[in-house]
């Protein structure tokens, strides 16, 4: 239970933390509002939280407050996100928070990867350890939690939708189940992974398979939500960045409040490496931090849109369609959150950087041999991270971070074909087949023999 004395002695009102545009228009919006995208111009929204009230704290109180709430019984604070709650949506009440203790994710020490790599200072941040396997969950608790708090005050919102590869609809259902808000999601037909299509199925939402990619799926539930009946959840909603952005803050916590020298990312819609960059923006701000660490974009190349724009200087948003990938999550040619995401890479000195189809089952089936579990996704920035350290760029003595985004339990079809090297277009290199053997003692003592020899 916490004191009195650590708790903020007054509520930051809703005038000091609301929606602008990220082009620079003037006007307000509240964040109880249905609304995505800026009614003058059409560019995306984000929070924006005005600094001068938040600090009126010193850097060591809010280290001090937030150091206190962790592991809390006391509500909503034990989560990773409501325990920031003043930097994520001070205005929203207690009974609307609809929190399931997401975040505070353990922050693994890869000793014996990073030491194979040559960068022993490697940490791999394991966002999946959370209700539904991905750290989806640490923005959908907050706009869930939103919606519970427009529904309560009036707003004619009749469900949550959105388009998603897999991890997104899991993480929304769920948190929607919780409420008791209806959710519909639209998936891309057969191309998402058995484990993620049955979570909302099991949290009994209305699951649409349409027959078209994810930017499909994301053209028509765009349309869909034009009625605001039904209110749009997709990562184009800056409120999920909200949630997304404690990840780095968590991070820099977990190491005493330093800060790392690289963060390696996964990214699709890139949402995730722009909430990155939003969290650390803020410590800055209020004197947490004094230096941003170098923030990498990991593609997939088979759907590698900000990694041709990045080649290209970021001189024209690159949209393409995105091509086969077992990075699914990531398979997407039109990022909504583009223009979030090259300030992030701008302004951090940040890479992007590709990897093949080979590079991540590889990297993915390498670290998994030093006791991980890893999902595609974080294969892609582990491929990544080999890329920049055989570039010369990640040094020995740097320390670095990879954002594990989901758990590999969600991705067993990609385990069990790559161990069956029934994957295409991946040399199974690290394959570990299971050896089929009578129940002949004998016959299993000289296998196993053989085995150690090698």
């Amino acid at each position: 239970m916490l004191s009195s004395a650590v708790e903020p002695k007054q509520a930051i009102d809703n005038q000091t933390v609301y929606f602008r545009c990220i082009a620079g228009c003037s006007a307000k919006h509240s964040l109880f509002d249905v609304i995505y995208t800026c009614p003058s111009c059409g560019s995306l929204l984000e929070v924006h939280h005005e600094r001068e009230p938040l600090k009126e704290r010193s850097a060591d109180q809010w280290k001090q407050l937030f150091d206190s709430r962790i592991s809390t019984t006391r509500w909503p604070y034990g989560s990773g996100v409501w325990g920031l709650r003043e930097w994520v949506i001070p205005a929203l009440a207690d009974e609307n928070v609809v929190s399931m203790f997401e975040g505070n994710t353990n922050l693994f020490w890869a000793d014996r990867l990073g030491k194979q790599l040559g960068v022993p200072d490697l940490w791999i941040k394991l966002c999946g350890n959370s209700h539904t396997g991905s750290f989806k969950d640490l923005g959908m608790t907050v706009l869930v939690s939103v919606v519970k708090q427009m529904i309560a005050q009036g707003k004619p919102i009749k469900a949550v939708a959105c388009a998603s590869t897999g991890d997104t609809s899991a993480a929304l259902a769920a948190y929607a189940a919780y409420a008791g808000i209806p959710s519909v999601i639209f998936l891309p037909a057969g191309k998402v992974s058995t484990a993620q299509l049955i979570q909302p199925v099991a949290n009994g939402a209305q699951v649409l398979a349409l027959d078209t990619d994810f930017d499909g799926c994301m053209k028509i539930v765009k349309e869909v939500t034009q009625d605001n009946s039904i209110y749009l959840a997709n990562s184009m909603n800056s409120l999920r960045i909200e949630g997304q952005k404690t990840v780095g803050i968590e991070i820099v916590r977990q190491f005493d409040w330093d800060v790392p020298d690289w963060i390696i990312i996964p990214v699709g819609n890139l949402g995730n490496i722009s909430a990155l960059y939003k969290g650390f923006k803020l410590m800055m701000d209020l004197g947490l931090i004094n230096r941003m660490p170098r923030l990498v974009a990991a593609q997939a190349a088979q759907a590698n849109p900000f990694y041709e724009a990045f080649k290209q200087g970021f001189k024209a948003k690159v949209s393409k369609t995105a091509g086969d990938t077992l990075a699914s999550a990531i398979r997407i040619g039109d990022p909504v959150s583009y223009d979030k995401a090259t300030k992030a890479i701008l302004e951090t000195d940040g890479i992007v950087e590709q990897a093949t189809e080979n590079e991540l089952a590889a990297a993915a089936a390498e670290a998994d041999l030093t006791g991980m579990f890893t999902c595609p996704h974080t294969g892609v920035a582990l491929a990544v991270l080999k890329k920049l350290i055989q570039q010369g760029l990640i040094k020995s003595s740097d320390r670095t971070v990879v954002i594990s985004t989901a758990h590999g339990l969600k991705f067993t079809d990609f385990k069990v074909k790559y161990h069956e090297s029934r994957l295409a277009d991946v040399t199974s290199q690290y394959a570990n087949p299971a050896v089929h053997l009578p129940a002949d003692a004998d016959v299993v003592q000289a296998e196993i023999q053989k085995r150690l020899r090698h």
